[in-house]
């Protein structure tokens, strides 16, 4: 064989078997790079859900873990109880944005479902579900939508 006739053959063999392996790798890296944004960004997310925690445990006035209304606020109380449901309705609006897709892939489901349960929590408790129409007004139309059907107990996923 001669050494022209043995780059011809190195280039066949480049061209059929390196370049669909260059292509898989590539495709390989990217879909792990898309899974550890993804995982990012739920962790962030459940660390603002955490940061949200800590805030709700610095108001023990306002009973905001009760499932039934809180009596007799005061005007201030009312007022900081909504602030509060104004930060976790921005929070879970901002999960929906982030991770809710229409079909997702079983990783992606178990990630949102973890948001979704926390939703349906907040949702049954009864001063949150009255201040829902005011939260919910600016906020995405089709996060409104979602959340006040789980609300209202009708979604199912």
């Amino acid at each position: 064989m001669t050494a022209l006739e043995i780059w011809e053959l190195l280039s066949y063999v480049v061209t059929v078997i390196g370049l669909p392996m260059a292509i898989f790798v590539f495709i390989f890296e990217q879909r792990k790079e898309r899974d550890n944004e993804e995982e990012e960004v739920y962790q962030l997310l459940s660390d603002n859900y955490q940061d949200f925690l800590k805030i709700s445990l610095e108001h023990p006035d306002l009973r905001l873990f009760a499932s039934e209304v809180t009596p007799a606020l005061s005007v201030e109380q009312q007022e900081r109880m909504f602030i509060i449901f104004s930060m976790l309705i921005s929070l879970f609006e901002r999960a929906y944005l982030l991770l809710y897709e229409t079909n997702m892939k079983e990783k992606q489901l178990r990630r949102w479902r973890s948001w979704e349960d926390y939703m349906g929590e907040w949702c049954s408790r009864a001063d949150f579900r009255t201040s829902l129409p005011a939260l919910l007004r600016g906020e995405d139309p089709e996060f409104a939508t979602y959340i006040q059907k789980l609300a209202a107990g009708n979604l199912v996923v």
